[in-house]
This record gives structure tokens, C-alpha cells and sequence, in this order.
């Protein structure tokens, strides 16, 4: 709850069911939990119809809140709380608790009362006991529930129950509070300070003559009889009593606010029909709570918040019901489980964020070192934030979880930094993936050029800093995922080189065969023209024959028959046979460079089925 909200109206906090006894309201408890802040605490307990409400009223400065009723019967029933920031210490809350009045004779039923009283008592870090008349025999008798608190409520558990181990956190404690007076009741560690207002107040404040004050008014009242009779025993023991469980004691004494007729209506009434005393009676004792009363704490000096003070209500009332004897010592260790509990949690949660801001680390010895770092800083919001009562305990515990975290750090930061590296990797590759997936390297010496380009960019990757302790792992990983575009860039590289080398090698041949051909037409050329009278002598006899054998032929067969077209081919000069010999080397060139280039397409859409393959699991 913010300082700058309140609760517009009073709750329930402990309900007191005919038949069931008293219970903890949920809702109630839902409200504490919600208020973070130190509360100081103030109860009222007294005799019913003694205008306890109306004080408190005033405390929460309004005139309306706490019902004040009208009748002789008792109105508030349990204790009801109100929660208002406080009007003089910022960053606290103010609880009022409003307790059913003491001694309504249709209650018949003596211990309720003194319930109530107790759980005033323990749950306040001031009471206010609010009687009528004056401090006198009668009013001390009426505060008889103080004699109960030593039955009542015990401070210790039992020494088979409490143990060696707490038995020692207990003296600890007691010697770390520093403020425990010697004599004194160590119930007075856990109980609250004490306030007597006295209504209706009649008396002058004087003794003998001479004007007293009314705290010295207070202690006249509680001083005790000299002697060892039966007597002065019987009327010292509820003095004794108050002496030793408060021994922070104050007291206030009221005029009658009003007129007798317009007590009803008290809260209805302007300030101008007030008592004037009264009205200055109200504001100092309002003055001196807001500005005197202290937090409510434990023993250890640990302030009471919403839910701490939650806590202590239900443990004290389920003491209650049980039959059992409310155990101070008991309630306080049962809330410093719930607290320390709380602790060890920050402290964890604190660790986790801390390790994870710093993730990943270069080096496992560094690791190591933020986490002992972490590790402090958990112990140390630890140990402020724990109640003394089992901190070793849960201690221990914070020990062995961040042992466990620990190791699950280091395992965390390997992967952490795996998934950076993978992802720098990734974002680094991502010009040369496209250039592969466009078929820049599907060319001769491809190989060569995508290794130069691959190394240049793990060069870049290796600059870069904060990549963590398995940023080589993840270069052989990504690596290793990237062989298959390596074997195809290369298997590519390969056979383009084979087929380059097949085309060079027909190339070459045909070249040399070209060169024969013409070096045998240079060597016949120059034959003609060196001249060879006899062989050309011979070749012209036998032209002449053969047109002498032709022309018979002609005259035999009568010059209708057509020359045979192979015998006038043949009859050229040069003949057929050298071109046919060309022309068929010519087409095996041909058919060898066709060879080549369907191997090449056949490469080729190889290629762009590894590449869609690789698209689709790389």
C-alpha cells in the first residue's frame, strides 16, 4: 500500500464467531500482504462503552471510522484494523486496532476476554489501556488480564523441542539486542509500550498539595506495599506484573468530552460544543502517539510489515484454537521461516540477474570469477534481509543452490556462446552464401577463389570480440555444416578442368593434323613446281590413253551412254580420297567437342540440384 493511499474504511482483522472462536480474516491478510512499509502499531483495549473508538478515530484524524455504538452492549466484536499512512513519519504505516470491549457480562465468558487482551498485547507496539473514572483499586482489579500474560503466553519452547542449535541462535540474539535489562521479564522483549487513558476524569492531579504530573499520577498508582503479608502480596503482584512487562509506561487523563445528553453522538458533534480541555486533552495525546510511538519489531530490532504482522496474527491465533499456550520465541521462528525463505529468494533471483547480464563469458576462468562476485552480492542482501532465528539453516541452503546455478551457468554460458558465434558466423557468411547460391564459383579455379574468400572471412570472425568460450567449437561446427558447398564448388572445379583439358588435348590434335595436311599440299605444290618432264610426259601418255580408250568406247557403244560421274571425278586432277580423310578427322573433332559440352550440361544441372538441396538443409 502507497503512503498516499489508506483504507477508506476499517476491516475485520480477527473475527470473534460464536461457537468457532477467533479467526483470521482472509480478506485482511490480503491487505497486509499489500503494505511493504514499517507499521507502527496501536491497539486499545479496555472495558466496553468506554470510548475506545473515538480516540482511535482521532488517531486516524477522523471523526467517523470506528463504530462507537450507543448501547450498554459491547459493539465491536474481534478486532477490527485500520490502515492510514502515518502523519508523522513518512515511509510508515499506522495500523489501529480496535479490540471488542472488556467485561460485557452477556459474553459470560471470561477467557475471550482475555484472548482478545493478549492478542492486543502481542500484535501492538503500543497499547493503550482505556478505563474510566480513576487508577484505583476497582481499575486495577478490572486489569487483571496482565496476570494472565505470564500464564497465558510463554516466551521459550520447550528444550527437546527448541534444541541445542536454536537454543544457541536464541543467546545470540538476546546478547545482539543489547537491551535487555537485568531482572526484567524477557516477555517485555516481545510486548509492546504501555499507555493508561483515563476518561471522565475527575481529580486534581496533586498529591499532599502539591501538583503531580499524570505519569507521576501513573506510578504513584503502581507503587508497592512495603512487607511480606499476604496482603501486600496480593496487592503488589498485578503491580509487580505491569512493572516488569511494560516497563515504558505512559499516561493521559480526559476531561468529559460533552454534555451527558449529546455523548451519543459524540462523533456528530462540532468542535465548538467539545469540552475545550477535552479538545486540547485529545490533541496532545494524539501529538505524543504520532510522534513517540515506535515501529513494531521483534526481538533483533526487525520491523514488523504487512505481512509479517499477517503472520504473527495467524500464528498466535492458531495457538490460540489449538489450546495450546501461545509461544513467543515460536511465532518469531515461524515468521523468520517465512522470512528467511523470502531472503534466500532475493538473493537468488539477484544472483540470476547478475550472472545473466554478464553472459557470455570469455574464458571459464571468468566465469568463475563473476560467479564468486554474484555469489557475495547474494550472501550480503542475504544476511540484511534474514532474521537471525534459523538464518543458518537457510544460509546453507543459499550455499547448495548457488553451487547448483553454478553449474548451470557454465553450461548456459557455453550455449549462450554458441549462439552468438553461430549467429555472427552466419551474418558474416551471408554475402558469400548468396554468391554461391548465384554461381560465382561455378567456374574454372572457383576453388581456390571461394577458400581465399572463406578464410578471409573466419579472419574476421577470430577479430571479433566477446564471442565466449566456445567460439572455436562453433567455427568447427559452422564449418563442418559448410563441407558440402566446399565438395560441390570443388567436384564443379574439377571436371570443368577435365573437360577444359579434353577440348585443349582434340584441340591440339586436330591442330597437328591440319599442320601434315598442309605440310603434304606445301611438298606436292613444289614438286609441279620444280618441274619432273618425265613424270609429267608419263601422266600426259596416260591422259591421252585414257581419252583415246574413251572415245572407242563412245564410237562402240554410239555416243548415247553418259560418262560414268565417279570416272569423271575420278579423272580430276587431285581425286577424292585426300578430302574424305579431312572431312572425317574434321567430324570427329565435332563429335568429341559435342561429347564435352553435354558433359558439361549434365555438370551443370548436377550443380543446381546440390545447390537447391543445400538451400533447403543448410
Amino acid at each position: 500500500m502507497a503512503s498516499e493511499i489508506q483504507m477508506p474504511e476499517p476491516v475485520c482483522l480477527i473475527e470473534n464467531k460464536k461457537g468457532k472462536g477467533l479467526v483470521v480474516q482472509p480478506e485482511a491478510l490480503q491487505l497486509l500482504s499489500e503494505i511493504t512499509q514499517p507499521m507502527v502499531v496501536v491497539a486499545i483495549a479496555g472495558p466496553y462503552r468506554s470510548g475506545k473508538s473515538y480516540l482511535l478515530n482521532r488517531l486516524a484524524g477522523q471523526r467517523r471510522g470506528f463504530s462507537l455504538g450507543s448501547s450498554v452492549r459491547a459493539h465491536t466484536k474481534g478486532i477490527w484494523m485500520w490502515c492510514v499512512p502515518h502523519p508523522c513519519k513518512p515511509g510508515h504505516t499506522l495500523v489501529l486496532l480496535d479490540t471488542e470491549g472488556l467485561g460485557d457480562t452477556e459474553k459470560g465468558d471470561t477467557k475471550n476476554d482475555t484472548w482478545i487482551f493478549v492478542l492486543a498485547v502481542l500484535l501492538s507496539s503500543t497499547l493503550i489501556y482505556n478505563s474510566k473514572g480513576t487508577i484505583d483499586q476497582q481499575a486495577m482489579d478490572n486489569l487483571h488480564y496482565v496476570l494472565k500474560l505470564s500464564e497465558c503466553v510463554q516466551v521459550k519452547t520447550a528444550p527437546e523441542e527448541a534444541g541445542e542449535e536454536q537454543a544457541g541462535e536464541e543467546q545470540a540474539g538476546e546478547e545482539e539486542a543489547g537491551h535487555e535489562q537485568p531482572g526484567l521479564d524477557r516477555r517485555a522483549l516481545f510486548f509492546s509500550t504501555f499507555v493508561w487513558a483515563v476518561r471522565d476524569f475527575t481529580l486534581q492531579l496533586e498529591v499532599d498539595g502539591k501538583e503531580i504530573s499524570e505519569d507521576e499520577y501513573l506510578e504513584n498508582a503502581l507503587k508497592l506495599k512495603d512487607g511480606s503479608s499476604q496482603e501486600a502480596q496480593s496487592y503488589n503482584r498485578l503491580r509487580e506484573c505491569i512493572r516488569q512487562l511494560f516497563p515504558e509506561r505512559k499516561c493521559f487523563v480526559f476531561d468529559q468530552p460533552a454534555w451527558k445528553k449529546d455523548l451519543p453522538h459524540l462523533e456528530e458533534l462540532p468542535d465548538n460544543m467539545l469540552n475545550p480541555e477535552f479538545q486540547q486533552q485529545v490533541e496532545r495525546f494524539c501529538s505524543y502517539i504520532w510522534q513517540n510511538c515506535p515501529p513494531k519489531t521483534i526481538p533483533g530490532g526487525r520491523k514488523i510489515t504487512g505481512s509479517r504482522l499477517g503472520t504473527l496474527a495467524e500464528n498466535y491465533v492458531e495457538a490460540i484454537r489449538s489450546g495450546a499456550v501461545p509461544c513467543l520465541e515460536s511465532a518469531v521462528l515461524a515468521l523468520a521461516q517465512i522470512e528467511n525463505s523470502a531472503a534466500l529468494k532475493e538473493a537468488v533471483d539477484l544472483y540470476q540477474r547478475q550472472m545473466e547480464q554478464e553472459l557470455p563469458t570469455e574464458t571459464t576462468q571468468e566465469l568463475l570469477e563473476l560467479h564468486t562476485r554474484c555469489e557475495k552480492e547474494a550472501m550480503r542482501l542475504f544476511m540484511a534481509r534474514a532474521f537471525k532465528e534459523s538464518r543458518e539453516q537457510f544460509q546453507e541452503k543459499l550455499t547448495v543452490q548457488l553451487e547448483a546455478l553454478k553449474e548451470h551457468f557454465c553450461i548456459q554460458n557455453e550455449r549462450a556462446s554458441h549462439e552468438k558465434c553461430t549467429a555472427a558466423l552466419q551474418e558474416l557468411f551471408q554475402d558469400l552464401d548468396r554468391q554461391f547460391k548465384d554461381g560465382v564459383y561455378f567456374m574454372l579455379g572457383a576453388y581456390q577463389l571461394f577458400q581465399r574468400d572463406q578464410q578471409a572471412l573466419v579472419e574476421q570472425y577470430r577479430n571479433l570480440s566477446g564471442k565466449g568460450v566456445k567460439a572455436d567449437a562453433a567455427l568447427q561446427d559452422f564449418l563442418q555444416k559448410r563441407e558440402f558447398m566446399a565438395r560441390t564448388i570443388l567436384k564443379v572445379d574439377h571436371e570443368l578442368t577435365e573437360k577444359e583439358e579434353q577440348i585443349k588435348s582434340l584441340k591440339a590434335q586436330y591442330e597437328r593434323a591440319e599442320k601434315e595436311r598442309e605440310a603434304e599440299r606445301k611438298r606436292e605444290h613444289e614438286s609441279f613446281r620444280d618441274g619432273k618432264p618425265r613424270q609429267r610426259k608419263q601422266r600426259e601418255e596416260e591422259e591421252n590413253m585414257n581419252d583415246h580408250q574413251s572415245k572407242d568406247q563412245k564410237k562402240s557403244t554410239g555416243g548415247s551412254k553418259k560418262n560414268n560421274p565417279e570416272d569423271e571425278q575420278n579423272s580430276k586432277g587431285g581425286g577424292k580420297s585426300g578430302d574424305d580423310s579431312r572431312y572425317k578427322m574434321l567430324f570427329e573433332f565435332l563429335e568429341k567437342v559435342l561429347d564435352t559440352v553435354l558433359s558439361f550440361l549434365s555438370l551443370w544441372f548436377d550443380y543446381k540440384i546440390r545447390m537447391a538441396f543445400f538451400t533447403n538443409h543448410a
